[in-house]
């Protein structure tokens, strides 16, 4: 798998996938400035009515439920069954899944629709789950990605997604292993949505990458070598999220494959 990595970076580069992003306010310039500096066209659009032509359109559809209301939980539903029947893949990122009762009810209605990628923390996996092992504070997690494995493997089963479990360690869980990625810096934790931008540099590899395991491999490794990177060049987290835009728009290959920490 190591080998393709690099590959699948130049894909995107090349074939600038556009991905639509139903994503919270939090992130959105964030989240579009990564796209824009990895090679993807992002696009940000929530209104019903253009749902259904805007995924037609895009690449991939990446869900973000961060700032959920009624009226974007129906773009959502609307959004992922247009991908659904167009066969186009799609990212789910349950943000503060298991916080409130209403964020739970419209994520069981969107997992329903079968994601192909699930991406969160390890307290949103264990809740989307319904594990119950732990509770989730806000957004962050309140457990290690190690003790979501039994509950992204559940995920999988039950829904046939791959999981990626962000951490320390990020981890990568489909129907047949788990990849595991050791890279990244602790100052990222103190950078505001790098999980969001997580979720759509994975929609904007699984637009295009045919694996969609390697595809978000390719995204968690390229994030996560890339704050490292950044880290070294940055006095704190403001710096650091400028520094992360401007690495993964100039890594070289030379720099991903020295410091890629890939084990299965």
């Amino acid at each position: 798998m190591e080998n393709n990595l690099w590959k699948h970076i130049l894909t995107v580069r090349e074939s600038s996938p556009l991905v639509h992003s139903i994503t919270n306010y939090v992130v959105m310039n964030n989240t579009a400035n990564a796209l824009l500096a990895i090679g993807a066209s992002p696009i940000m659009a929530h209104a019903k009515s253009e749902m259904e032509e805007m995924v037609s359109i895009s690449h991939s559809l990446v869900v973000n439920i961060g700032t959920l209301d009624e009226y974007w939980a129906e773009s959502m539903l609307l959004a992922v069954k247009k991908a659904n029947s167009l066969n186009k893949p799609w990212v789910l990122d349950p943000v503060g899944a298991g916080a409130t009762s209403y964020r739970d009810t419209v994520l069981s209605e969107l997992l329903t629709l079968n994601p192909t990628v699930i991406r969160g923390n390890a307290s949103e996996v264990i809740a989307l789950a319904k594990a119950n092992i732990t509770a989730t504070k806000g957004v962050d997690s309140t457990a290690k990605s190690d003790e979501a494995i039994e509950a992204a493997e559940n995920l999988v089963r039950n829904y046939g997604s791959i999981v990626c479990i962000s951490g320390e360690t990020d981890i990568i869980i489909n129907d047949k292993q788990g990849i595991f990625l050791k890279n990244g810096h602790e100052m990222m934790t103190k950078v505001t949505g790098l999980g969001c931008t997580a979720s759509a540099l994975i929609g904007a590899f699984i637009g295009v990458i045919e694996n969609k395991t390697e595809a978000v491999a390719t995204a968690m490794s390229l994030l996560s070598i890339s704050g490292e990177l950044a880290s070294n060049l940055s006095d704190g987290p403001g710096s650091l999220q400028l520094h992360i835009i401007d690495k993964l728009y100039n890594i070289t290959e030379q720099e991903f494959s020295d410091h890629l920490k890939l084990s299965y």
